[in-house]
């Protein structure tokens, strides 16, 4: 198994690149895992105080859960891949059965903050977009999908977003094997992600 990591910051547009990259593929052979999907089970709070979490923090995700199932994948289990509620701020009851796959992209702004999980990516991709993109990206998400107002999606990111970039995100970029921009001239470089992911899926037939 083939493992990619896909980080950056907030909005910096992560899951258009994947999708650039895993486009004409087989699904069958590519998967991909969320480290959304991995914030911590927080059912014992209530929704105001899960709101006020610091979900930019690396201590907002469960890398124990996430490791683990990175290993039994690459061993050929299936796992029961935990649900996000970005609605409730927490974790559904219900699961979504993943298979292993040749090829697997995780996606997250904070995989490369974690050794173990850093040290699995067989590549090490790191998406940059400027600072004013990724907020107004940002801001139309958690206004248009996630049901923040606007004051409180503002204020949340010049107190914990921008401060956590630059603690934690941004210097991760030092173990990104490519640096995406996130703009019209990505194309050389996901072609080559794509080029050595085919290669992959040729030398496993």
């Amino acid at each position: 198994m083939l493992i990619i990591g896909i980080a950056g910051g907030t909005g910096c547009g992560k899951t258009t690149v994947v999708n650039q990259i895993i486009n004409e593929l087989p699904d069958e052979e590519v998967g991909v895992i969320s480290q959304d999907s991995y914030y911590n089970d927080l059912s014992h709070l209530t929704l105001e105080k899960r709101r006020e979490t610091n979900f930019d923090h690396p201590n907002s995700i469960d890398f124990s859960l996430l490791a683990s199932h990175l290993k039994q994948l690459k061993e050929g289990k299936t796992i029961e891949q935990p649900v996000y509620s970005f609605l409730e701020c927490n974790r559904e009851k219900k699961t979504i059965t993943t298979v292993p796959t040749k090829v697997l992209i995780v996606e997250g702004i904070l995989i490369l903050t974690h050794t173990e999980i850093r040290d699995m990516c067989d590549i090490k991709i790191f998406v940059h977009a400027d600072s004013d993109e990724r907020l107004i990206r940002r801001l139309k998400r958690d206004v248009n999908e996630r049901g923040w107002n606007l004051d409180e999606t503002i204020e949340k990111y010049q107190s914990i977003l921008k401060p956590m970039h630059e603690q934690f995100i941004e210097p991760t970029k030092e173990f990104a094997d490519i640096i995406i921009p996130n703009n019209k001239y990505n194309t050389v470089a996901v072609d080559i992600v794509r080029t050595i992911v085919n290669e992959k899926l040729a030398q496993t037939v």
